[in-house]
């Protein structure tokens, strides 16, 4: 569980920084008509962000204290 953990986390942190600092998000939503949700967008990203990298560190934590 603790390696799913630590995947889930880094995994999570590098979607959501591709989607925080690349327009690929913005693009996205442009193409699929659904620009009007584009300046709500730092108010999801950010937390999100910010608790993969919780999580990621979190995952670190417990490796390190298990060795």
């Amino acid at each position: 569980m603790k390696d799913k953990l630590l995947l889930t986390g880094i995994i999570g942190t590098i979607v959501a920084a591709i989607c925080c600092f690349t327009p690929a998000l913005v693009i996205l939503l442009g193409v699929v008509g659904l620009s009007s949700i584009v300046g709500y967008l730092d108010f999801v990203l950010l937390p999100i962000l910010a608790i993969f990298l919780i999580i990621t560190g979190y995952a670190l934590w417990r490796r390190m204290k298990s060795r």
